[in-house]
Formats: structure tokens, sequence, C-alpha cells
């Protein structure tokens, strides 16, 4: 029973993880870098100081960030990243306060909270990591096997005597 719940949790965390990672790396594959002059422009309308050097600065995080959380490698740094960029974000595109017709504010109000909820999951990684199925998981099992001195449980192979 312990080993269906630990490939359960294995499989959920790798699958939240791909699922949060996602939409940052499709944000930066398919619309940041391929359109970085028209992004860069749309920064400067929405008052982002410097908008080309923040816009390497968001590719940067967004890139390094979903990488690391896809594969659970210092995944706490990595969702650390995204959330700096999810605030940034959040706070120069969907600033709902802002608006006065209440179409608009009614719109960026529910980017704003997605954004909210979004950060919400990248605030559980940073506290509890990648889960079994990353590499952070992988290398804390290697660390206490070593630490207490018992390897991981292989498979015997015995030999018939002829």
């Amino acid at each position: 029973m312990e080993q269906m719940a630990s490939l359960a949790q294995g499989f959920v965390s790798l699958l939240s993880r791909l699922m949060i990672a996602a939409i940052f790396l499709a944000s930066a594959i398919g619309n940041k870098i391929p359109q970085f002059q028209a992004t860069a422009n749309y920064m400067q309308t929405e008052g982002v100081p410097n908008p080309k050097l923040a816009l390497f600065g968001a590719i940067g995080l967004l890139l390094l960030g979903g990488l690391s959380v896809v594969a659970g490698a210092w995944t706490r740094i990595g969702a650390l990243f995204l959330l700096v960029f999810l605030a940034a974000a959040t706070f120069y595109f969907h600033d709902f306060w802002k608006f006065s017709d209440p179409t608009q504010q009614q719109l960026q109000t529910i980017q704003f909270m997605k954004n909210l909820a979004i950060g919400g999951g990248l605030l559980s990684l940073i506290a509890y990591g990648g889960g079994p199925w990353s590499v952070d998981g992988w290398i804390s099992k290697r660390r206490e096997e070593v630490e207490s001195g018992v390897p991981a449980a292989k498979p015997r192979v015995t030999a018939k005597a002829s």
C-alpha cells in the first residue's frame, strides 16, 4: 500500500510541475522570444522600466525557472524565479485597480486572481520541493542512503547450480 501511495505521489507531483511550468515555458518560447520587439514595445506602454533589459531578464527567469521546475532540479529556486516573474507581470499587466471601464476591470481582476492561484502553486513547490519523481527527490534519496549506510533494495539474482 505504501508503494502505491509513493507511486501516486510521484506521478501527481510530476504532473503538477509540468502543468505549472507549461504556461511559463509557452510564454517564453511561443510569445516573448519570437515577438521580442513587439513585447518590449508593449512593456514600455505599460510603464515597465528599461523594457528590453527587463524582457531579457523575464525570458531568463521563464526559461531557467520553467526548465528547473519541469526537471525537478533546484525546484525551489526555479519556482522562486517563476514567482518573481509572475509578481512583476501581475503588477504591471493586470493592474485592475487602474481601470474605470467595468468590463476591463473585471477581465484584469480575473487575470490577477489566476496569477494569484498560480503563485500559490509556486509557493507550494518552494515549500515542499519537486517530489519523489524529480532530480531533487533522487538526490535526497541517495543522500539518505549514504547517511544511513543502507543501500537501496536491489533485486537479488541467484545462480543455479548445474
